[in-house]
């Protein structure tokens, strides 16, 4: 199987599950429904048999214990670990094979926030799993706050797709941000200084930041640079 990845800020991507629902605006144009519906279906991919409706892959979670190289790992980027019909037990074994593979990194994002509280005491938080959150606009600000409830080691923010200005984050607790725009032919263009004001309010507070993309059609083409300067930085 397949894991490497395009995504800038990891190495690997790792999908007990696939597919999810909408839930907040930055889901509006999901890069995940999209390469479901385009390419993964028309291609008769067994994993997406239901197309875009969630579904649990039990085969797949001991996947990272058969690599020997470590790796930083994207967990459910087809999906959402915290998806109320996942069930726990079900989330408990992923987390079990993520505890007992020190050699990678796990980095897992959700936007549900409320159930990842709910669960998070009742797993095992390893120093190797980086737990974050989408925030898309100042709306879901909100989402820090219970991201900050969690014992995981690392914890950090994807504002991406980035739809607002954020003015004055508390970051406080948070180790690492990520900000990009949105991709595709219906992308919600990123003004600049919406992606300046996160990095500044990231060097004030000591927070890590790591610049993914503009937005546009084919970001790549626009390149990576943020005033000049490629913005890679990352939890040790």
């Amino acid at each position: 199987m397949n894991v490497n990845t395009h995504i800038q800020w990891t190495e690997a991507t790792w999908n007990p599950l696939t597919g999810c629902d909408k839930v907040s605006p930055g889901c509006k144009n999901c890069y995940a429904e999209w390469l479901t519906k385009t390419r993964l279906v028309p291609a008769g991919n067994p994993r997406y048999r239901n197309g875009f409706k969630l579904t649990l892959h039990p085969d797949l979670i001991d996947l990272p214990r058969h690599w020997r190289k470590g790796k930083k790992v994207f967990v459910n980027s087809m999906s959402d670990m915290f998806h109320k019909n996942v069930p726990l037990p079900f989330t408990q074994k992923v987390f079990e094979t993520m505890n007992a593979c020190p050699q990678h990194v796990f980095q897992i994002l959700t936007k549900r926030g409320d159930i990842l509280v709910q669960h998070a005491p009742q797993l095992q938080w390893t120093p190797n799993i980086w737990m974050g959150v989408s925030v898309e606009n100042k709306d879901y600000l909100y989402r820090l706050d219970e991201l900050r409830q969690t014992p995981a080691h690392v914890k950090f923010v994807s504002f991406e797709p980035l739809l607002g200005p954020i003015p004055n984050a508390n970051l406080a607790g948070i180790d690492w941000v990520i900000v990009g725009g949105e991709s595709g032919r219906n992308f919600r263009a990123m003004d600049p200084d919406w992606a300046r004001d996160l990095r500044d309010q990231c060097q004030a507070q000591g927070v890590k930041f790591f610049f993914k993309q503009w937005s546009g059609v084919r970001p790549k083409r626009l390149g990576r640079l943020l005033d000049g300067k490629l913005w890679e930085e990352m939890p040790k």
